[in-house]
């Protein structure tokens, strides 16, 4: 059964890469990314068997071992519905068992390019405990033992997303805890590193660490030759029954969670709305604008593939803050950078309308008031968060002085950004992610091309948007009060005139590629 699937994968895996180049040459990349990766783990294996440190090499076995199996546990989380070729769900429908269909999982988990290279290194990694031959034997299984746990610790946290996921507020949910913690994990390490070499040396306190973690199910198997080594037989004993007791309470937590999920997956609840109850919608003017206005505004307000995009905007003053300082100059920056990232937002909006789009076509709106409608929206959300962010970050960095020149870079390069997208929008669409799907999938139909054009409408709003930042540079390297207020001026003015250019032109663009685009659209591959 499991020789079966695994045919069966590896020629949907085949098609699939004939039909797309593009994902052909993506999948290119990740095999040479698996090769580097490899080549670096045997000649970093070679090295630590040529020094002969036994607490080196027992460092960095557990150390790295544990980050391993940490990867693995947050990947299905990073880019759940990446490859869905072979999944729980979809497996349900045929007779299998239980433990048929682990059998399954687990060796097409195996049988990935992760999987492949995550045996290699694996196997690799031996080569380190060469000076103690004993203890290379002894490596061997528990090398096994510590890939299968991988394995099935991943396919938990898969099954366990997939039965939170039968709920999209939970998926979405989800995806937002994680990306949260993906963009805070380079600053906390900084710290951490920080931490541990003003604190004896870094290497003592990492000594220390992998002492901790060998004692704990995400490393002990990686210690057991260290024990075996340094003739510990005890120590290595305690620790194969902590490894061996951590992949069967996986295992069984993920028989328990398969079953949960497939054989009685959970209900979704009706959701009841009031009669009458019209949202933003009766509350905003009536007509194309208004109705375009109060549509937009919720897809900020409760949309996830908006709603992450301004998980930035809090995020950048922090992690600044964090990183150099409230009196660094990045952190008074913040609301310009913060402007960066929300002046290309609706770049392609059009594309999160999905097929929905028809409807739209449908209702006769015109071009220009979609545009309007749309811009206001997103400037109901950008602008006062960029106020916001500016005048915080300017009180507690204790420059106040400096607000006028930010606030003019920051509010120029937003609003510019909204008369680029308007024109954009109505050119470009591109695959997107569903509502409820994790903000790293790979969607299919994405091409390095599209993925390109971002840059581009960025370029062009930074272009648009130069009057105000160069004034407001010159403002802030003089130290000029007036040219500060001059930057807020002429950001300000001349983003309405890039706004109202962009509403206009978008507007005509839109009224003629329509059509056009709800056909591309309607042409997306789904998966």
């Amino acid at each position: 059964m499991v020789a079966t699937v695994l045919r069966l994968r590896y020629r949907i895996l085949g098609n699939t890469l004939a039909r797309n180049p593009w994902q052909l040459v993506g999948f290119c990349f990740g095999m040479l990314w698996a090769v580097s990766a490899l080549a670096l783990v045997g000649s970093g294996s070679f090295a630590l068997a040529a020094s002969g440190d036994l607490a080196l090499v027992r460092t960095v076995a557990v150390v790295a071992g544990a980050a391993l199996l940490l990867g693995w546990v947050v990947g299905p989380l990073l880019i759940a519905g990446a490859d869905t070729t072979v999944d729980a769900a979809k497996l349900a429908t045929f007779p299998l068992t239980t433990r048929q269909l682990m059998a399954v999982l687990t060796g097409t988990g195996l049988s990935g390019i992760p999987g492949i290279a995550t045996m290699v290194a694996a196997l690799l990694s031996v080569l380190m405990w060469s000076p103690w031959p004993i203890a290379a034997v002894v490596a061997i299984p528990c090398v096994v033992i510590a890939v299968l746990t991988c394995v099935v610790a991943s396919r938990l946290a898969t099954a366990l997303s997939t039965g939170l996921g039968g709920n999209r507020r939970g998926r979405e949910l989800v995806g937002t805890l994680v990306l949260a913690v993906v963009v805070f994990a380079g600053p906390i390490l900084s710290g951490a590193v920080a931490l541990l070499s003003g604190a004896g040396g870094f290497a003592a306190q990492l000594e220390q660490v992998a002492r901790v973690l060998a004692w704990t199910p995400l490393a002990a198997v990686w210690a057991v030759p260290g024990d075996i080594a340094a003739g510990d037989l005890l120590a290595a004993g305690l620790r194969l029954t902590i490894a061996l007791a951590t992949l069967a309470a996986v295992a069984v937590a993920w028989r328990a969670a398969l079953v949960r999920s497939t054989e009685a997956p959970p209900r979704r609840a009706a959701r009841v709305v009031a009669s009458g109850r019209l949202g933003l919608i009766g509350v905003m003017p009536t007509g194309g604008v208004g109705a375009t206005w109060a549509r937009s505004l919720r897809g900020w307000l409760r949309d996830p593939r908006y709603v992450r995009q301004l998980i930035f905007v809090p995020l950048f003053p922090l992690l600044f803050a964090f990183t150099g300082g409230i009196e660094g100059f990045l952190f008074s920056a913040s609301a310009v950078l913060v402007a960066l990232v929300l002046c290309i937002a609706g770049y392609s909006d059009i594309s999160y309308d999905g097929t929905a789009f028809a409807s739209i076509l449908a209702t006769g709106i015109r071009g220009r008031e979609d545009r309007l409608g749309r811009a206001l929206g997103a400037a109901s959300v950008g602008i006062p968060l960029v106020v916001l962010v500016g005048v915080v970050t300017a009180v507690v960095g204790g420059r106040a002085a400096q607000l006028p020149a930010t606030l003019g870079a920051a509010l120029g390069l937003v609003l510019a950004g909204y008369g680029v997208c308007a024109v954009s929008s109505a050119l470009l669409v591109a695959p997107v992610a569903a509502p409820g799907d994790s903000p790293f999938k790979s969607v299919p139909g994405q091409t390095f091309l599209s993925g390109l054009m971002v840059f581009v409408v960025m370029g062009a709003c930074l272009v648009l948007a130069l009057p105000g930042i160069i004034l407001a540079i010159v403002a802030l390297t003089t130290g000029s009060a007036a040219l500060g207020w001059a930057a807020l001026l002429v950001g300000i003015v001349v983003g309405v005139a890039v706004t109202v250019v962009g509403i206009v032109v978008g507007g005509r663009t839109l009224d003629r590629t329509g059509p056009d685009l709800l056909l591309r659209i309607r042409s997306f591959p789904t998966g």
